[in-house]
């Protein structure tokens, strides 16, 4: 625990008690799980599509603050991050359709699977890009990412120096542990709205990456 900040800490028992509440209401009563705790446009959905823009804000703050002490890499890298994270926010609230009451227009209304203006749910030969890319995908970088990433770069200098380079935090251990424990809890909740649970956890953690990564120093003027 010695290795774990204020933060870490408090953002772990966060995610214990969402994740516990979630396993309770998933086997005790399935419809308030699917229709209120997991519901569309409730706090996890919300919650989620916040913590993603945070990570998107901190990481545009840092573009800015260093701008004029980095290399053209480092800023490539960071801008990237930033901005693929401003579009997770976005597409996780269909970039507030619901929330100004926007109406979709005729092609998302006949290509998305919930008729939104948004990429993950639109069907493609009868197939969801969201299935295809934002899960699929997803999952090999995420492996790709959090278990076999720390691990190069803490091994090979060419895969440190290319990942401070880029300006690509590795986690920390305790921040892999904590993901793993997420996925293997999905087990206990029977319902496909479990899924809005993991993004939040996918939230949560990607922010402490963020925070207080395994190289800390790229975020320094000195590297």
């Amino acid at each position: 625990m010695k290795t774990l900040t204020k933060t870490d800490k408090i953002a772990y028992l966060f995610l214990i008690l969402v994740f516990g509440l979630g396993i309770y209401f998933a086997n005790t009563n399935l419809q308030y799980f699917d229709d209120v705790y997991t519901k569309e446009d409730g706090f996890v959905e919300y919650g989620t599509s916040f913590l993603l823009f945070c990570s998107s804000a901190l990481l545009f703050w840092r573009f800015i603050k260093f701008f004029s002490k980095k290399k053209i890499l480092w800023k490539i890298g960071i801008l990237g991050m930033a901005l693929v994270f401003l579009f997770g926010a976005g597409e996780e609230i269909s970039w507030g359709q619901r929330i100004f009451k926007v109406e979709s227009s005729e092609y998302f209304l006949e290509n998305n699977a919930q008729g939104e203006t948004n990429l993950h749910n639109m069907v493609v030969d009868g197939k969801k890009i969201n299935k295809i890319i934002f899960s699929q995908l997803l999952t090999a970088v995420l492996v790709l990412y959090l278990l076999i990433t720390p691990f190069l770069y803490r091994k090979f200098k060419p895969i440190k120096k290319l990942a401070d380079s880029f300006a690509i935090p590795i986690v920390k251990w305790h921040q892999t542990i904590a993901f793993l424990i997420c996925t293997g809890l999905l087990i206990f909740m029977g319902s496909d709205r479990k899924w809005e649970l993991y993004e939040l956890a996918f939230g949560v953690i990607f922010l402490l990456i963020f925070l207080n990564p395994f190289n800390k120093k790229i975020y320094s003027v000195n590297l």
